[in-house]
């Protein structure tokens, strides 16, 4: 076994979870072991919700993990990053004991898994430079080693900041914290960036735990499929604290077609489309002088100060643009997030900004 079950609570190290009845595997053609309904329901046109799915479809696992570089045992299907977070704090965390250490501004449910499970908050602001929001890679390391924390997320590339942490600075915070925290890495909007994935540092560092969705890149938020890549000792232990079914059949179904060849060749046109529409809106904002900075960023969004928030905000609510306000995180109190969207949607941004300008 690895070492890092030794990061696991000692009480679920030996947990064996719930045994589904879609855990044993049985063969036969007529079920009669999980009280499920003989006829399909009237909606159910494909007749494919009758059954409860398969807790980890092996097919989508593996697809999964031919895409992100890992083998099917370490890697496990969960309902949105949002899932893992929470599986990895509840697995990892004693309440009134760890500590969860995030770096604020930042994906916000890294916070709330951590409360609800009562383990110490831990937070290391980034720092605002010239060259956007960076992380301060000495200090993470000596407040998780003083703060007890078991778990560090690293999030890139970050959100809002936008951007990505060098692979060899993930490394760094690994090497330093093993044996003592699991270094998680939120790679939800890996694919609109070039810095290679921490999945790459999984051979030599079991204490790295990647985080990867669907939602972003993939356009199949809806469908709610994450995934967590890990050792497959510590993947295993997780799978025992998740739910009995957690993958509903319509959307692993969904999930496969939406990776198939000729899918995944769309997505990656889209996301070149994505990456050059952001340095496009990027510009255009920038000579804006209702603007006071836009961010660089490795993500399909721009942070964006401006010199009134509220009436840019209000401005673009007007035109019929939602977009996310900001200003309650920490170092933001004049900043809006913008997802970058079709050509014809980022043209609309701009244009309703147009009104902000100062008479010529």
């Amino acid at each position: 076994m690895s070492g890092v079950l030794d990061l696991v609570r000692d009480d679920l190290r030996g947990f064996a979870g719930y045994s589904s009845a879609r855990s044993a595997k049985l063969e036969g053609d007529i079920w009669l072991n999980a009280n499920e309904s003989a006829w399909a329901n009237p909606g159910d046109v494909q007749a494919s919700c009758r059954r409860y799915p398969d807790p980890q479809p092996q097919a989508l696992r593996e697809r999964l993990a031919g895409l992100y570089g890992c083998s099917a045992e370490q890697l496990l299907i969960g309902r949105g990053s949002d899932e893992a977070i929470d599986l990895l704090v509840r697995a990892l965390c004693v309440p009134g004991r760890d500590a969860v250490l995030y770096t604020p501004p930042v994906f916000g449910m890294y916070a709330v898994s951590a409360r609800l499970q009562n383990a110490t908050a831990l937070e290391v602001p980034l720092r605002d430079t010239n060259a956007g929001f960076v992380p301060d890679i000495d200090t993470i390391i000596a407040t998780a080693r003083q703060g007890n924390a078991k778990l560090v997320f690293l999030c890139s590339p970050s959100n809002p900041g936008g951007l990505s942490i060098p692979l060899q600075e993930v490394e760094a915070v690994a090497s330093a914290l093993r044996g003592q925290a699991l270094v998680v890495v939120d790679e939800a909007y890996a694919e609109f960036a070039d810095e290679p994935s921490a999945v790459s540092l999984l051979a030599r560092y079991d204490n790295v735990a990647v985080l990867r969705t669907l939602s972003k890149a993939h356009a199949l938020a809806a469908a709610r499929i994450g995934t967590v890549i890990a050792d497959a000792d510590l993947i295993t232990v997780l799978r025992r604290c998740q739910a009995p079914y957690p993958i509903p059949t319509p959307c692993s179904t969904l999930a496969l077609e939406g990776l198939s060849s000729s899918a995944l060749e769309l997505t990656h046109g889209r996301i070149a489309t994505v990456r050059a529409e952001r340095d496009r809106l990027r510009f255009a904002l920038a000579s804006r002088a209702c603007v006071r900075h836009v961010y660089a960023s490795d993500a399909n969004f721009l942070l964006v100060r401006f010199v009134n928030a509220e009436a840019a905000f209000q401005t673009l609510l007007a035109a019929g643009v939602v977009v996310r306000d900001q200003r309650a995180a920490p170092q933001l109190q004049d900043a809006l997030r913008i997802t970058l969207g079709t050509p014809e949607q980022n043209d609309r941004v701009l244009d309703a900004l147009t009104t902000l300008e100062p008479a010529a």
